[in-house]
């Protein structure tokens, strides 16, 4: 099925597809904002309009033809979309990659392109890069060039004996071939490696407009979507959670429970419960099939700390802000232990007694 279409950024279209038209956009971009507010979607629109062969005298995209039609079905060879995926095996060839991104973009095809975010453990590994430089050095399929959209990039892993291929995806931004474009996205710009944020070209990608957020949640697959949640089933109510971010609804409950986990552990970390609370707490995370809802949990302990370290230090409170800062090492350490082959419980006791020393 078609994607849905782009709703908003009037205004940030304008400016790339007059860029498009004088021949000055670049070539590697960034296109980053709050979470939710559409930048992947955007990121495919602009491939579409720079892989449209519609008349000239036509807005663009045009959706019409047959590059449009391609694009728009997530269907074109020369348009392609990498994003966060489940670690494949260290020597999957390029095949297995694009099989396994061909199985998920058939199924966001067929919800017109509405997912929720990636787990945890999902990220753009290895492979993924190593294939994308591959696919780049290639002729266009069908089109007169080749479009790379990477979603969420600040998940790009960085793996041991990597280096070759990550060099080369740096080469690849800094000199992309003349027939290639390549467009980040993320929602944490400060979490991209500096070497990537310095041969790409940043544009920001703002909240939206109460109007626009209405439009997208009153369309008949959007609203759908959000049936199968606990949200509230008022549009004024979904509007106000949405808060300029309609994406975020997609993803609320896993959130939600995430966050919930994430509250749990620091509360025990804090000795604030009962001792049989904080083996609740623990025994939330779930066992090594919950793996993706740990590290998401994690992921939400992380910005309940950083949360506390702002507010310690607006009080100023330097002591309060440095053992938060110093916690949220802990975190990222247990984060990294995550995607190896450790108990989810295990790693959450060991957690909790390391935050109860750096916190007390």
């Amino acid at each position: 099925m078609p994607l849905i279409p782009l709703v908003g950024h009037h205004a940030l279209r304008q400016q790339l597809t007059d860029a498009i038209a004088r021949d000055s956009l670049p070539a590697s971009l960034l296109l980053h904002g709050p979470r939710g507010v559409g930048k992947q979607r955007l990121a495919l629109w602009l491939g579409q309009t720079l892989l449209c062969t519609g008349p000239d005298n036509t807005a663009r995209p045009c959706g019409a033809c047959e590059n449009c039609r391609f694009a728009g079905l997530l269907a074109h060879p020369d348009l392609r979309w990498f994003f966060p995926r489940p670690r494949l095996e260290s020597d999957a060839s390029a095949s297995d990659v694009l099989d396994d991104l061909a199985e998920e973009l058939a199924a966001r095809a067929s919800a017109e392109g509405l997912y929720a975010p990636p787990s945890g453990t999902e990220g753009i590994y290895v492979a993924s890069v190593r294939t994308l430089v591959q696919l780049a050095s290639r002729t266009p399929a069908l089109a007169k060039r080749k479009v790379f959209v990477v979603g969420d990039a600040e998940r790009m892993v960085p793996q041991e004996g990597a280096e070759f291929a990550a060099n080369a995806f740096l080469k690849l931004l800094e000199e992309p071939p003349a027939d290639t474009a390549i467009i980040l996205t993320t929602s944490e710009p400060g979490a991209l490696l500096p070497t990537i944020r310095s041969r790409v070209v940043s544009v920001r990608v703002p909240l939206l407009p109460e109007r626009d957020v209405r439009e997208l949640i009153e369309m008949p697959k959007f609203a759908a979507a959000l049936d199968d949640t606990d949200l509230p089933r008022s549009v004024n109510e979904r509007v106000r959670l949405a808060a300029g971010a309609p994406g975020t609804l997609l993803g609320a409950q896993s959130r939600r429970e995430a966050m919930s986990t994430a509250a749990s552990l620091l509360q025990a970390a804090d000795g604030s419960v009962a001792p049989a609370d904080r083996v609740k707490a623990v025994m939330s995370v779930g066992n090594s099939r919950s793996r993706g809802l740990f590290t998401d949990a994690l992921d939400a302990l992380t910005t309940m700390l950083r949360e506390r370290a702002r507010g310690a230090l607006g009080r100023g409170d330097a002591g309060a802000a440095l053992a938060a800062v110093r916690s949220i090492d802990a975190v990222q350490e247990a984060r990294l232990r995550a995607n190896g082959n450790v108990s989810p419980q295990l790693l959450a006791s060991h957690l909790v007694r390391e935050l109860s020393g750096r916190l007390s």
